[in-house]
């Protein structure tokens, strides 16, 4: 796409906050063939045609424009007619050095492609031409809603809109001035379409109305108040009737106070700005939302509203929205407490992933890679998420720094001394989480275009190896072996998880060399991971107990640390069985990050009913304690403190679909797959479905009724090779599947 329009916004100046209402009319001079329209705005916009909205929510995706601007690009044949016709573009600027996006400076691009039936074309590009609203219904300039700045308040007061406004043919007289030229020039930003699907509201949710708080006998804001019944990412609506100048804030929360009102809060952070106003115009229904931005809550508390507002009449409602991928997984058993499980990491999921994968949808929403691939678990077996989390692995290389670091979280105004921070095994995390997008999609692509940023990450951890220990030493920023809250002991220059990290991500690095034809340096990365794993054993492995350390100065032998090692396949082979039963046998000591690589060495060795044992736990620490708890979305950490929409804390849905359903790709692209279930004798069936490039992959197991053996079923789409694994009495059985969906096997033994 050429672009020539130009960026242009309603005055020179630079504002926080800011807002702009743009409007060009246009003729068309013959019957239209068809008709494209490409627009882009920092940060989002918008965009009508003859009054009709077009495409998602929140758009652009957040980028660093400098180095990637996303532009959207829509079909509107159907919507522009003969004769005369309106383009409007509501456009919103944050601009406050906020954590998720870059500042950069506000502007809108647009440009419509027009071809006619006789042949002829013509091009409408936003210029200095375009009207500009004076007085907006947007307040410019309204506090930010968290500490972090990363959205701010929308004051909007429907009687500084015209209702034509938005319609060819609206005229008033002295209401517009002209658009001014942005300070951005036509060739600041390079600009690329936007790949991922843009927000969608999945479901707009009745909220139940909860008994009139207490209030002060001299307040006058009636407060009502109402509920989700959980956490969701998105943002209220309000359909009411109008009363004219009546001004309704909307606030929002996880959490109710000792009186029953709406906490001044985001998550475990004070906010007395988490809310927006909508001041009425007086019509017959009023329905308004605050989508220029997502949030996260539970709880909406209106006040300022002078009716009673009826319960579940749709007065008050909650839109669940999020990037529009294709959901295509499940997970059912007999266990009622496994599929909330599965559910609550499914909803947590959808709450974190508008725009960018992000940790948690209301404190920060930011974009971390170590996040992201604990993330990339569930994403890759129930979304179409390719994209997605390629769009993370370009924002990252987007962010790199001339060292080949990163800053903790990208999109970030990483100058400003809030956000001036880096996470270095979260570094790390950006050659395996490439991998993991490699392996499920299959596609060769994804390491070409991303190879360059892991190397340049990988040389750096390579150029600071300690001379002595060859070992990477303490550097900058701040190091998480796990988290929330560890028990790791960080003592010394050489962190163990740390070390553990790298030797992973360099053998990321060489696998991915290799296939894209740099088979030199893919030899020189795996030379490099040998090393470092023999030096790793050598210095950090206490060959008398058996136990790898935390760190170079410590004693202490942590579960997390040790898991991770027998992950990775640096236990000595003749210890490598007790370390497994060390690990196997200890209390629960691992965190989110920790505990990943814990369940996946004892589902992988053996060791499966232990590995069960902490998926199905209902006590404190683990997953099942917040099921248990009544939370339907996945908490921070064990505790409940902080954030209680944490996407990190997702993956169990993945592990109970790869482990107790057992539906495991075993090539690139799910090409080849085995279905090697494990069977606790607590669930009398379990069934999954898995997205894969090929079509959704079915399967389930289920132990007949009289005991006598159990049944598979699975469902292969065309292109897959697939077998069954099956542990019975004594032996294992395998049987080959074809392509189909009913195919079924029977196993007529006693099984176990």
């Amino acid at each position: 796409m050429e672009w020539e329009a130009d960026w242009i916004w309603r005055s020179r100046r630079v504002r926080v906050n800011d807002f702009a209402y743009f409007r060009k009319e246009i003729l068309a001079k013959g019957k239209v063939a068809s008709a494209r329209l490409f627009y882009s705005a920092h940060n989002v916009a918008k965009v009508y045609l003859n009054g009709v909205k077009l495409g998602g929510y929140v758009s652009p995706a957040p980028t660093n424009p400098l180095k990637r601007k996303a532009y959207m690009a829509y079909d509107v044949s159907a919507l522009l007619t003969e004769g005369s016709n309106c383009i409007t573009a509501d456009a919103h600027y944050l601009g406050g050095s906020g954590q998720n996006y870059y500042n950069a400076l506000p502007g809108l691009r647009l440009q419509l492609h027009v071809v006619y039936e006789d042949g002829s074309e013509t091009v409408v590009k936003s210029d200095s031409s375009w009207q500009v609203l004076k007085e907006m219904p947007h307040a410019v300039g309204t506090p930010y809603q968290q500490n972090r700045r990363v959205s701010a308040i929308e004051d909007y007061d429907a009687r500084k809109l015209d209702p034509n406004w938005r319609l060819a043919g609206w005229r008033k007289n002295g209401a517009t001035t002209r658009a001014k030229l942005a300070k951005i020039g036509r060739k600041d930003w390079p600009m690329s379409v936007q790949r991922i699907p843009e927000g969608a509201i999945e479901e707009v949710i009745a909220c139940a109305k909860l008994p009139q708080p207490a209030v002060n006998d001299e307040s006058r804001e009636r407060p009502q108040v109402f509920d989700t019944g959980r956490i969701v990412s998105g943002w209220p609506r309000i359909s009411l009737k109008g009363i004219a100048g009546a001004k309704i804030r909307l606030r929002m929360s996880e959490d109710l106070d000792e009186n029953g009102r709406v906490k001044h809060n985001v998550t475990n952070e004070h906010s007395d700005y988490y809310y927006d106003e909508y001041t009425m115009r007086g019509d017959e229904v009023e329905t308004w939302q605050p989508d220029f931005s997502f949030k996260a809550f539970r709880y909406v508390e209106v006040t300022g509203y002078p009716e009673e507002i009826e319960p579940n009449n749709g007065g008050v409602s909650v839109c669940l929205a999020y990037t529009n991928m294709n959901y295509a997984g499940s997970f059912n058993c007999s266990d009622p407490h496994l599929n909330a499980l599965y559910d609550a990491c499914i909803r947590t999921q959808k709450n974190n992933t508008l725009g960018q994968t992000v940790d948690c949808p209301h404190r920060e929403q930011a974009q971390y890679t170590a996040d992201t691939d604990l993330q990339a678990e569930s994403l890759l077996y129930n979304f179409d998420a390719i994209d997605v989390l390629e769009k993370t692995l370009g924002d990252f290389t987007d962010a790199q720094m001339a060292d080949g670091t990163f800053p903790f979280v990208a999109p970030i105004n990483y100058e400003h001394a809030d956000f001036n921070l880096q996470i270095p095994e979260w570094d790390l995390h950006y050659a395996t989480l490439m991998w993991k997008v490699y392996e499920a999609s299959g596609s060769v692509s994804v390491l070409e275009t991303h190879y360059e940023t892991a190397r340049r990450m990988a040389d750096y951890f390579i150029g600071i190896l300690d001379p002595v220990s060859g070992m990477v030493p303490l550097d900058k920023g701040w190091n998480i072996s796990d988290w929330p809250y560890p028990s790791v002991e960080h003592k010394g220059q050489f962190l163990t998880v740390q070390q553990v990290k790298f030797v992973l991500a360099l053998r990321a690095v060489s696998q991915a060399a290799g296939l894209i034809g740099r088979a030199e340096e893919g030899e020189k990365y795996q030379a490099y991971a040998e090393r470092l794993s023999v030096r790793i054993v050598e210095q950090l492995y206490d060959a008398e107990k058996k136990r790898f350390r935390d760190s170079s100065e410590s004693e202490a032998t942590h579960q997390g640390v040790n898991a991770i090692a027998l992950y990775a396949e640096l236990v000595p082979a003749e210890d490598r069985e007790e370390v497994i039963a060390y690990v196997a046998g200890k209390a629960w000591e691992c965190r989110t990050v920790l505990s990943l690589p814990l369940l996946r060495m004892l589902f992988e060795n053996d060791r499966e009913a232990e590995a069960f044992a902490l998926l199905d736990r209902r006590e404190y620490p683990g997953w099942g304690y917040m099921i248990e708890q009544g939370a339907k979305t996945m908490w921070e950490g064990w505790e409940d403190i902080e954030s209680h929409s944490h996407a990190w804390n997702g993956y169990p849905a993945r592990l109970l679909q790869e482990y107790v359903v057992g539906i495991r790709s075993e090539a690139p692209g799910f090409s080849k797959a085995v279905i090697r279930p494990y069977m606790p004798e607590s669930l009398s069936f379990a069934e999954a479905e898995v997205w894969t490039p090929l079509g959704t992959i079915y399967a389930g197991w289920e132990r007949l009724a009289d005991g006598a053996g159990i049944r598979i079923r699975a469902r292969i789409p065309a292109g897959m090779e697939a077998r069954v694994s099956l542990k019975l009495a004594g032996r294992t059985m395998e049987r080959n599947l074809i392509t189909g969906d009913n195919e079924i096997i029977e196993i007529i033994e006693s099984a176990t």
